[in-house]
């Protein structure tokens, strides 16, 4: 299959697929609601029900449940429980930075990031299922792999030959912030953490026969880049990312799709690159956000090459 999409010419204008022929279809969002309650939730709680109209199988909310100038509190994040709630029929989210690394800002509260941290463990991350109206069963890193057992929202599912895979990477330098106290241990722990789980997730896609992998995450890896290197010294996703769930996804015979949130821009791509060629099997998906307060319809088809297609939901639609 990889040589098949490394010789294909077909425009990545075709990623944007209008109809879904056969497989399935899943949402993907992030970044939102940002603002005040008063007028960040009303459009957002349009958009969870468009969601819901169009009838994916899960939505992925891949973090920053909040803007980065509100308060991280107990009560902002039940309220963002409250509407994972409303997704029909299950929601799998990950972590953004918003609601813990930059939780130590005064116009956040001044709380202490790990013990935000702590808090969105307990409230958001249930074990062995989903969020959502009809919860689905997932696998987690803390059952999974013991030595690793806080990494309760690390998460992973198969959906009719699909490995799908949630990997707790974030904004803000994936948290790799010499300045703020505690950081810099914090970050080390998760990324080895991550890089664990993303080499098992691959050994368990082979194992299984997984034809595809998608992997959602909070953090745009490309922001920390400069003109010589895509992963250099200084970014917090050179070990996660750079070198390990890259090289991993090149040696794949298999598509990978690599959603994540954090600089609001839409697009569909494909932008990594191994050993100075690109990797025309790894497939990027930036969803909207902040004020864009859309999301993104993600059909698969295994059939088709390549496989994911998406298509736009707008607060007030439907199918």
């Amino acid at each position: 299959m990889l040589a098949r999409l490394a010789r294909s010419p077909l425009s990545l204008a075709l990623l944007l697929l209008p109809t879904l022929a056969q497989g399935f279809a899943f949402v993907a969002l992030g970044d939102l609601p940002y603002g005040s309650p008063r007028s960040a939730y009303p459009p957002y709680r349009q958009l969870i029900a468009s969601v819901n109209a169009h009838k994916p199988v899960f939505s992925i909310h891949v973090g920053d449940i909040k803007s980065g100038g509100t308060l991280c509190s107990d009560e902002e994040f039940a309220a963002q429980k409250a509407h994972f709630d409303q997704f029909d029929p299950a929601l799998v989210y990950t972590p953004g930075d918003n609601e813990w690394t930059d939780c130590h800002r005064p116009s956040n509260g001044s709380y202490a990031p790990q013990e935000r941290l702590g808090a969105l463990r307990a409230l958001f991350f249930p074990a062995r299922r989903s969020l959502g109206t009809r919860p689905i069963a997932l696998q987690s890193q803390s059952d999974l792999m013991p030595e690793q057992a806080q990494f309760v929202e690390n998460r992973r599912w198969l959906h009719a030959g699909v490995l799908f895979m949630t990997v707790h990477v974030v904004g803000s330098n994936n948290n790799m912030q010499a300045e703020v106290p505690g950081a810099l241990d914090e970050y080390a722990r998760r990324d080895a953490a991550n890089v664990a789980w993303i080499q098992a997730g691959f050994e368990y896609a082979r194992r299984t026969g997984a034809r595809a992998i998608v992997v959602a995450m909070q953090a745009n890896p490309l922001l920390g880049r400069n003109l010589f290197e895509p992963f250099p010294s200084s970014s917090g996703f050179r070990s996660s990312i750079g070198q390990t769930l890259l090289p991993l996804a090149a040696a794949a015979d298999l598509p990978v799709l690599l959603i994540h949130g954090d600089s609001h821009r839409h697009r569909m791509d494909r932008p990594f690159r191994a050993n100075g060629q690109p990797l025309q099997n790894v497939f990027r998906l930036e969803v909207p956000g902040g004020g864009d307060v859309r999301a993104c319809l993600v059909s698969v088809d295994l059939t088709q090459n390549p496989p994911f297609g998406v298509r736009l939901i707008e607060p007030g639609s439907t199918p």
